[in-house]
């Protein structure tokens, strides 16, 4: 930096116009920052609030001018961090000394004349941040966020003054000088700088925090923007549950302008300013009024704004690091003019750190002579916890986290407590029952079909349920010791064959699309609107229809801040379709249209004012069937406008939409129809259609129904059952459920066949594959498209795709 470009020549203050972001060993890592913004991307319309910095150098000076170096080196001698009491004890004498020390002259005119320039240009009624920053804060693998201590809402000099001393002070917090030593930094090596910068009256308006990582999988793709009502320490510091919105980059950069996923946060308390009364506490936090936290604290146009901001910065900083470079940056909305600004940007220091791809492999290390109970096993994992027998879904409210849930059955209505089960024990059910499928998805092991597991396991005892021994799947008595073995599959070989992956729960999306994959395909609407919709879509346009209290009670309550029943279900689908999509764009996301079954659907928020009884519902009114039927086509409309809205105002063009049980040509051409009469035609915008190839009917006219589909996904869960007649659900005939029979075999290749012959794109999405070796080889011999396999059976599987493509190629 030129001394010219100096202000006033001083020694130990940089405005913001006068540092960069190599200037960290002078201004520490967060006004280094401040200043590179300022400078390069003010130009480019980011709004960055003014102010400076109070150098590294002046905190060094202080030192040296009270002749504080050797009592500090003394005090640090023999620290030992772990012990808390010595910790305290050494760390309040540091604060003391340097709090205490005088302020060299030179520094505080300065400091006093740093001050009345900024609040001159500011106008004079303003008030100031006053933060730390630390000449080792911020950096790609070490953040220090949090270890110094910031003051908000600072008015007049003396205050001004008092907040740096403290600020100086603040580098030998008790948390700060742990942090140090967990990082390996030298105590005294390591300098402070303070920023002080123009307040936003975020106060009146509200603030949070921007990832433009996702924070929890390291998912890059997406920009993460939470806020809350007020000053923005609560977000920062995980004091207040914030609303969330989700923006796509890759969409967003195209002209796309939405936020395809929501959460509503509490948002229970907020941080404003105090009376002018009050000025030993310059901030407070209040209770939030209900109707503010019932609503977002920014509008879908605003977070928007801000994605914008943030791939800004994002790019600015990447560019500057020759690599991709994730940022965690603050945010601030003025109560008075509206405007946002950015307050602070880092490079995110967790997510962005995770590397590579590790597959876990579990085994017991201890074999078990006996066990509790056997069943067929879901999911290559061991878990264990304490038993809580659920006999019926009226207690389910007794189920705590991490228990293992051991039940007769379960149903959709089941899920939300499944989501927080270590494990999964049924009595009845094969591995394509409810219970199977869901547990897949939720990552957990479980084992069904057992029997007698609600008679024979008692609620509180501890036990290890096993499903890494093979096909049987055994629950033990007590804790059994296992390992998991990690590998690193980041140079792992993909085969020709497709591999598309089942998934219904959108908050997997981001998690598993790190497995080996060419898109999803098989995305269960029904999940969505179990979990996040829960109520019938019905209830939701008739609501004077329903006759329980308790329902009417529940649908109010979850409606509550949308205009009606049907925004609710638009909204809420189209986010959950959308999360999918964007998990995995631009590969493609073949969404299956709604698939519950009469009694799954009564089951649903007031679903029993619409739904008959059905004796079999797995035969009766489902699929198609509901779609061209009268007393359904406005709950279908939803579902179509949910579907148009992810692919054109989301702009998630990978959306393929998939029609399930579809069992004559009358059928599917009037299900083309009726989706065209809802907007979405076959064909427009690159909209493919396919087809549920689970019927044997789909089968033996597959070149007719050709004329309606753009592809075709074989079921064999269905295709089996209704070949075999066998219902997949009874534990009594099990044992005849099979998709390696040979009629179903015969069945799967007529259908690959039948669609090669029409130049049709043919996949598989039933769980034949994932469960036997020997049927993936099969589907590689007949030439398939593409195998879409449950993600805990990827890793596992792609060994046999990729032998039997070189078997075939070797012939």
């Amino acid at each position: 930096m030129s001394e010219q470009r100096r202000s006033d020549q001083a020694k130990y203050i940089r405005f913001f116009n006068e540092i960069a972001i190599e200037d960290i060993p002078l201004v520490g890592g967060k006004n280094a920052s401040l200043g590179e913004m300022y400078q390069e991307l003010s130009p480019q319309g980011v709004p960055i609030p003014n102010g400076f910095a109070i150098t590294a150098e002046a905190y060094r000076w202080i030192l040296t001018e009270n002749n504080l170096w050797p009592e500090m080196t003394r005090i640090l001698d023999g620290l030992n961090p772990e012990d808390s009491n010595d910790l305290q004890k050494r760390g309040a004498q540091l604060r003391g000394l340097v709090y205490a020390a005088k302020l060299p002259d030179d520094l505080y005119q300065e400091m006093v004349e740093a001050y009345e320039k900024l609040i001159k240009e500011y106008g004079g009624n303003v008030s100031l941040a006053v933060r730390s920053s630390a000449t080792a804060e911020d950096l790609p693998t070490a953040s220090f966020a949090g270890q110094q201590d910031t003051y908000l809402n600072i008015s007049g000099l003396a205050a001004y003054i008092d907040a740096c001393r403290h600020c100086f002070a603040s580098l030998f917090t008790d948390r700060a000088i742990h942090y140090r030593t967990d990082q390996g930094f030298n105590h005294l090596e390591v300098g402070l700088s303070i920023g002080v910068q123009i307040m936003v009256r975020s106060d009146m308006a509200s603030s949070g925090v921007i990832f433009t990582i996702d924070t929890e999988t390291g998912f890059e793709d997406v920009i993460l923007i939470t806020g809350a009502y007020g000053l923005g320490e609560n977000v920062v510091q995980g004091a207040v549950d914030p609303d969330e919105f989700y923006v796509h980059k890759a969409t967003f950069q195209k002209g796309f302008r939405s936020v395809f996923k929501r959460h509503l946060g509490t948002k229970k308390i907020k941080m404003v300013y105090a009376s002018d009364e009050n000025r030993r506490e310059p901030v407070r936090n209040i209770p939030t009024g209900i109707s503010e936290q019932k609503k977002f604290c920014i509008s879908d146009t605003e977070a928007l704004k801000l994605a914008e901001y943030a791939l800004k910065i994002e790019k600015h900083y990447s560019d500057h690091a020759k690599q991709n470079r994730p940022m965690d940056i603050e945010w601030a909305k003025d109560g008075i003019t509206g405007e946002l600004f950015i307050v602070q940007a880092r490079p995110e220091t967790v997510a962005s750190q995770q590397s590579g791809m590790i597959l876990k492999q579990y085994q017991l290390t201890e074999k078990p002579a006996e066990s509790l109970v056997i069943g067929r096993s879901v999911g290559a994992k061991i878990a264990y916890g304490r038993v809580r027998v659920i006999e019926s879904v009226e207690h389910l409210n007794e189920f705590k986290a991490g228990e293992v849930l051991v039940s007769d059955i379960t149903t959709p209505d089941w899920e939300p407590v499944m989501k927080i089960a270590s494990a999964l024990v049924t009595n009845r059910g094969g591995r394509t029952c409810h219970a199977a499928i869901i547990s897949r998805e939720l990552g957990i092991p479980a084992v069904v079909g057992t029997g007698k597991a609600t008679e024979l396991m008692k609620t509180g005892e501890i036990v290890t349920v096993s499903c890494a021994e093979g096909d049987e799947g055994h629950v033990y008595s007590g804790q059994v010791p296992f390992e998991i073995i990690e590998t690193d599959l980041q140079d792992i070989e993909k085969p020709k064959t497709k591999i598309l992956m089942n998934l219904a729960n959108p908050e997997m999306a981001f998690r598993v699309n790190r497995l080996p994959n060419d898109g999803l395909g098989l995305a269960r609407m029904e999940f969505i609107i179990n979990n996040k919709i829960q109520i019938h879509p019905q209830a939701l346009l008739q609501p004077e229809l329903i006759e329980s209290e308790e329902d009417k009670a529940k649908i109010k309550q979850l409606t509550e801040g949308y205009s009606s029943g049907k925004e609710l279900f638009i909204c809420k689908l189209s986010e959950g379709i959308g999360t999918l999509a964007a998990g995995f764009y631009p590969k493609p996301v073949v969404v299956r249209l709604s698939d519950f079954k009469s009694n799954e659907y009564a089951s649903l928020i007031g679903g029993r004012a619409f739904e008959l009884k059905e004796e079999n519902p797995m035969i009766g009114f489902r699929g198609a069937a509901r779609y061209n039927d009268a007393s359904f086509k406005d709950s279908f409309a939803m579902e179509c406008a949910a579907l148009k809205h992810v692919r054109e105002v989301m702009g998630f063009d990978n959306i393929i939409i998939m029609v399930p049980f579809c069992r004559r040509l009358e059928e599917a051409k009037k299900v083309i129809d009726t989706l065209a009469h809802n907007g979405l035609v076959r064909g427009i915008n690159g909209l493919k259609i396919y087809m549920m190839c689970e019927i044997p009917n789909n089968v033996l006219l597959m070149d007719e129904f050709s004329e309606f589909f753009d592809g075709f996904s074989i079921g064999t869960n269905d295709l089996a059952q209704l070949v075999l007649g066998v219902d997949r659900d009874s534990a009594k005939v099990a044992y005849d459920y099979d998709e390696r029979d040979p009629g179903v075999k015969k069945m799967v290749k007529m259908a690959i066949e039948g669609a090669k012959r029409n130049g049709k794109h043919i996949s598989l999405c039933g769980q034949a594959p994932s469960d036997y070796p020997e049927f993936a080889e099969f589907l590689v011999e007949l030439g398939i498209d593409a195998m879409s396999l449950n993600p805990d059976s990827v890793l596992s599987t792609l060994p046999t795709i990729i032998a039997a493509e070189k078997k075939l190629a070797s012939r």
